[in-house]
């Protein structure tokens, strides 16, 4: 704040402000709005009285959700699922920026580039139409290989065991390219004068990795990381509806918060267990993301979110 006030700083800064207006009004609409729609998690939804004319039922919602016996299913199975993507997706991302950064052709770099990132722009839906074409019992390509070496079919859509390995190498091989750029910005903005320095000092390919890039990539793995973690307990809906589908067979090691919570609408109507396990994994997804901030914040405060 300056001298002219409040009204000065805005007129001062209106075209910044006005640039901003946009991105403000998004997450009013979208994320603030309908927070109102939480009270839906304490009360027996009719479409008579209307989210805020029906009836209050407490925390019965919350119980019904909890004695189902989906509750700890489907949060183990968010959480695992995400600290895999987190701890795999991020080790695959670095080594391919470092790996890149390090190359020595321009062009090859490039042409890498385009084609890891390719796969971020498929929607999940053909994904999900690729890896059926892959894994089918009777067509797949996978079980077409088997029969061809002599090998027994797999029957992948109806075998669980298979999905959680299945879910992380999609998801590594689809968000690679993206998460690569990232890192590799991050290297590029690292002053080459010590690199200039490490190499004048003797220092091989692999000392300058270790002792110069992973450690300026450092502050920016640790924002990643705890954008992440508020994340923990939200599953990629998309890729777990059209990987999956309603296949029941794979439920008890592919079932997440937000398949259990669209099943829960679309098949038994349920809104208000539906409202109450939204409402469930936000404050698990908060309580995660101030944990985190607040163990980074006790390691080094500089490099915390707030």
């Amino acid at each position: 704040m300056n001298g002219q006030g409040f009204w000065g700083d805005v007129r001062k800064y209106r075209t910044l402000l006005l640039m901003l207006t946009p991105a403000v009004l998004f997450f009013i609409l979208f994320a603030y709005v309908p927070m109102a729609g939480i009270v839906l998690a304490f009360k027996q939804f009719n479409y008579d009285g209307g989210i805020f004319g029906s009836p209050w039922n407490g925390f019965d919602n919350f119980r019904f959700f909890f004695d189902s016996g989906n509750a700890w299913m489907v949060t183990r199975n968010t959480a695992l699922y995400n600290i895999a993507f987190i701890l795999v997706n991020n080790l695959l991302q670095i080594f391919a920026a470092i790996l890149l950064f390090e190359v020595a052709g321009k062009w090859f770099r490039k042409i890498t580039q385009t084609v890891l990132f390719l796969p971020y722009f498929i929607s999940w839906v053909v994904v999900g139409a690729i890896a059926y074409n892959l894994f089918n019992y009777d067509v797949g390509t996978v079980n077409a290989v088997l029969k061809a070496v002599g090998m027994e079919p797999i029957d992948i859509y109806n075998t669980a065991a298979y999905w959680p390995v299945i879910l992380v190498a999609v998801a590594a091989w689809k968000t690679l390219g993206y998460g690569t750029v990232m890192y590799l910005a991050a290297i590029t903005s690292i002053d080459t004068e010590m690199y200039e320095a490490a190499e004048i000092d003797g220092a091989n390919v692999f000392q300058r990795i270790m002792r110069i890039t992973v450690p300026n990539l450092f502050p920016t793995v640790i924002i990643l990381f705890l954008l992440a973690v508020g994340n923990i307990f939200r599953g990629d809906f998309g890729m777990y509806y059209n990987m999956v589908g309603n296949n029941g067979l794979l439920f008890s090691s592919t079932d997440v918060i937000d398949t259990f919570v669209f099943r829960s609408l679309t098949t038994s109507n349920e809104i208000g267990m539906s409202a109450a396990a939204g409402f469930y994994q936000s404050v698990l997804g908060f309580a995660t993301i101030m944990l985190a901030n607040y163990a980074v914040r006790k390691y080094d405060k500089e490099r915390a979110l707030f």
